[in-house]
C-alpha cells in the first residue's frame, strides 16, 4: 500500500555531513510518524529518530545534537540531515512509516552510509 524509497547515502569523511530522503507513495498522512532506523551486521536494528505529526522528535542519545529529522508532508519526503559524521554512524539506513489508522509499518529498502577516512 505504501512505498518508500530511500536516498542520500554514501562515503563520507569522519566529520563530513549527509542528508538522507525518503519519499512515500502515495503519501505521507499527517497521522503518519515517520523514523530513521539503522543496522550493521551482528547487531539489533537501531531507532536513530522519530518524527510525530505535530513536528516534535527525539533521537537515539548517539546522534543527539548532530542528526536532524524533519518531514515535509507535501513533498511526501523526509529527511535525516547528518551533521559531524562518526565511523560508529556507519551501517545501512532505514525510512519508516507508521500509520496509526492502518496500524501497520512500511519500510523502505535501505542506503547505505560509510563514514570513513
Amino acid at each position: 500500500q505504501v512505498q518508500l524509497v530511500e536516498s542520500g547515502g554514501g562515503l563520507v569523511q569522519p566529520g563530513g555531513s549527509l542528508r538522507l530522503s525518503c519519499v512515500a507513495s502515495p503519501r505521507i498522512f499527517s497521522s503518519d510518524v515517520m523514523g530513521w532506523y539503522r543496522q550493521t551486521p551482528g547487531k539489533q536494528r537501531e531507532l536513530v529518530a522519530r518524527i510525530f505529526s505535530g513536528g516534535s522528535t527525539s533521537y537515539v542519545d548517539s546522534v543527539k545534537g548532530r542528526f536532524t529529522i524533519s518531514r515535509d508532508n507535501a513533498k511526501k519526503t523526509v529527511y535525516l540531515q547528518m551533521n559531524s559524521l562518526k565511523p560508529e554512524d556507519t551501517a545501512v539506513y532505514y525510512c519508516n512509516l507508521y500509520s496509526t489508522y492502518g496500524a501497520r509499518d512500511y519500510w523502505g529498502q535501505g542506503t547505505q552510509v560509510t563514514v570513513s577516512s
